[in-house]
This record gives structure tokens, sequence and C-alpha cells, in this order.
């Protein structure tokens, strides 16, 4: 069985192209061109399954257009409309970068550490809509944390294990908490 821990997402299968089993995808990155690839896997009622690939073009920019085996007409193609579409990290270069591949999401999942190895959390999302990036935490307790990630947080990153071990300001967590106790200008 494959797991997410084992795939990198490269987009979404968007609309059938064509009678002959023809698909159309979204892709947001093109590292499927860099790699030559016997399939793709999409995400079927939360199975990943590989579909072996017949042939792929490059549609535009951000669009490609993709011919599995065994998809032999539109009906068999709508079934993988909005399935979204991976490859195995095993055909992915050692030599190309993941972060550059998949942005700051490929830290979702990892653990992220104290300097005494305590966890804080499980990155669930990376709000980088702003400049200053933040990780969005899910902690032991089921509570959702926002802490900066920024470099000089970052003591350690092990790609291995999934974690990243920082050194946070003193107090930084506090401000995450709600705490109806603390003074306020009416008091």
């Amino acid at each position: 069985m494959i797991t997410k821990e084992e795939v990198l997402k490269i987009g979404k299968i968007t609309k059938p192209h064509g009678l002959q089993g023809e698909l159309a995808f979204h892709f947001e990155t093109d590292i499927f061109d860099e790699v030559e690839l016997p399939y793709f896997i999409c995400e079927m009622d939360g199975i990943l399954v590989p579909f072996f690939i017949e042939d792929y073009r490059f549609k535009n920019d951000e669009t490609g257009l993709v011919k599995f085996e065994g998809i032999d007409d539109e009906k068999e193609a709508k079934n993988l409309v909005n399935a979204d579409l991976y490859i195995s990290r095993k055909f992915i270069p050692d030599e190309m970068d993941p972060v550059e591949l998949e942005g700051s999401s490929f830290y979702v999942g990892y653990h992220i550490l104290t300097k005494e190895n305590q966890e804080i959390g499980e990155i669930t999302a990376i709000d980088d809509s702003t400049e200053n990036i933040l990780f969005e935490l899910s902690t032991p307790d089921g509570e959702e944390l926002l802490i900066p990630a920024q470099d000089e947080f970052i003591i350690e990153i092990d790609d291995e294990k999934r974690t990243i071990t920082m050194d946070l300001p003193e107090g930084i967590l506090l401000l995450n908490t709600e705490n109806d106790d603390l003074p306020t200008d009416e008091d």
C-alpha cells in the first residue's frame, strides 16, 4: 500500500480531454518533466492508486494532458476528475531540493521539538500569506498553535525523522493561549 509519505503531490485532474480517455490536469510543479516516470498516482476514495502512463504532454505552463493505460473512453476518464495527482518520491533525484519542489508545504507532518527534545506539536499547515511565515501546529493535547518559521529559531531539521528542533524565545508559546486571567485596562 502506498502512503502519503512516499509521494509528492504534483497537481489535480481537472477534466476529461477528448473521447479517448485522455485527462487534463493542473500541475503545481513540473518535476515530472525532469524524470522518466512509469506511472502517476491518484488518490481515489482516500487510497493512493498507481495509474501507468501511456502518454503525456504539456498543454500550457499550468496544464498537462495524460493518457493512462486502461482508461480508454470519456466515461472511464470522468471517474478520475478531481483526483489529486502524485508521483512517487523514489523517482525524485537526490540532488533535487524537496523544499524547492514543494515549497513550504514540504514540512507539513513534521514534528516541532524544543532544544530539550520535548515535542511542541505537529505541523498541520503553513501560513505563508504574509512575509512572516508561520507553522500551524496541533499539539499532543489537541491545541492549535502558531509559531514563527524563522531561520534564527531553527536549530536542526531532520528529514529522516521528520522533525524540526527549534530554540524559541521564552514566552512565545504563551502568546497562543487564551487566558481570561490576564489583566486588562479595565482592572
